[in-house]
């Protein structure tokens, strides 16, 4: 007998609507970098601009630690407590305590790496410049508009006021002593955007800071660290590559290369992930597996065609984007762009699917495969004297696609859990 299948209609407009907003949102994140960065290669040269993307990639490793998974756990924790005031309180509080205490141990951590490695010490004003910016940003509460669907509330105001500061760096950076005035830019516009996201949270949701007991935060991140050692392994084989780059290379050229080349298929994956994002609380919600299969047939065949133009035209591509002095940046792009095939159904296929058929594990067991093989990988190409931009480039896209296929083998493996849900 089959169960009645509620009306989803209004829940898929819901759907639409925050997935239009996250893309907004992830627009004035990383499209606008992206846009500002021929501007600044042109203006820094490749060695300093080497620095600038070091720097960039040694602060995902803390922004790892100081958002500890919540964008997820405490999305879904959001999702399921949307009509809970009291509770939605307590998790924005016990979940701000928790992203402070990580924050204040990555402060420290930094200071004591920059005294310690001779490579971070020569740029430690921008490294300590770029984990203010760094910190900003993760304080952002996404994970409760993420989770109560209502992205729109502070996209549109946010975007302002990072096209306003993004725009500014034009006006301000002329030579390449201005590298800091691109985080310091940064830290006024993320501070500004956090400013006006908390004051919407309290005069317009009603969301506020709450006595919580140690015992919340305790549970908050022993829920969210699950989580967070998926994105740990993630990090091992994304942000570790350029900073492998920065400390063997002995000047930062060939890290300016492969950070230019990542800044490409960085932003191409930042531009799939928010359908992933939204879909994740509306699959935890209403298990709607057709509508998984209908993204991947209709966004799938668009990214096969984008990587193929893309790898046809690689230097020309990097030559115009750019600059004249990266070139070079095309055959790291080229070994990169496997990467754009299999990121959507990666992404689409991992938390929001793999979650709605109660194996989340496997979606984040699937990241640690993949970080356990990129680190063999480059053990092997270290060994081998080997290791260089474009060699990492591919083990990128071998580490991907790795994972792509574990999360496929387990689902086809589990269907029937898929078929029972959709009966």
């Amino acid at each position: 007998m089959k169960l009645r299948k509620p009306n989803l209609t209004q829940s898929k407009g819901a759907l639409l609507k925050n997935t239009a907003m996250l893309y907004i949102l992830q627009f004035s994140t990383y499209f606008l970098g992206l846009m500002v960065t021929p501007y600044e290669t042109r203006v820094l040269g490749d060695e300093i601009f080497g620095y600038l993307g070091a720097s960039t990639a040694i602060m995902v490793y803390f922004q790892l630690i100081i958002d500890f998974g919540f964008l997820l756990s405490a999305t879904e924790e959001v999702s399921r407590s949307r009509s809970d005031q009291e509770a939605l309180c307590t998790i924005f509080t016990s979940v701000t305590l928790a992203k402070l205490m990580l924050a204040g141990i990555s402060a420290v951590v930094l200071v004591c790496l920059c005294n310690m490695i001779p490579a971070w010490e020569q740029k430690k004003t921008l490294l300590y410049l770029t984990f203010v910016a760094t910190f900003l940003t993760s304080m952002m509460p996404d994970y409760l508009y993420r989770g109560l669907e209502k992205m729109s509330a502070i996209t549109l105001r946010t975007v302002a006021i990072r096209v306003f500061f993004t725009c500014s760096i034009f006006f301000f950076l002329k030579k390449p002593e201005d590298i800091c005035i691109i985080p310091i830019l940064n830290i006024i516009g993320n501070g500004v955007a956090l400013f006006f996201a908390y004051l919407h949270l309290s005069k317009r949701l009603n969301i506020r800071f709450c006595r919580v007991r140690t015992r919340d935060i305790a549970n908050t991140l022993r829920r969210s660290s699950t989580f967070f050692y998926s994105r740990m392994a993630t990090t091992a084989y994304t942000a570790l590559n350029t900073v492998i780059l920065d400390i063997i290379s002995g000047s930062g050229v060939q890290t300016s290369y492969y950070t230019s080349a990542n800044t490409l298929i960085t932003a191409g994956k930042n531009g799939l992930s928010p359908i992933s994002d939204s879909l994740y609380p509306y699959m935890a919600l209403h298990r709607d597996f057709k509508l998984v299969k209908k993204i991947l047939l209709v966004f799938e065949p668009i990214c096969i065609a984008v990587c193929t133009v893309a790898f046809i035209w690689a230097e020309d591509l990097c030559l115009m984007f750019f600059g004249p002095d990266f070139g070079p940046t095309g055959q790291v792009l080229r070994a990169m762009l496997p990467i754009g095939v299999v990121i959507l159904p990666s992404y689409v296929l991992g938390f929001p699917t793999m979650t709605a058929m109660g194996l989340s594990k496997h979606a984040n067991l699937s990241v640690i495969v993949g970080s356990v093989f990129h680190v063999c990988m480059l053990s092997l190409l270290f060994v081998t004297q080997n290791l260089n931009m474009v060699s990492l480039g591919l083990t990128v896209s071998l580490t991907e696609t790795v994972i792509l296929i574990y999360r496929i083998v387990i689902i086809v493996k589990n269907r029937h859990i898929m078929r029972h849900q959709e009966a």
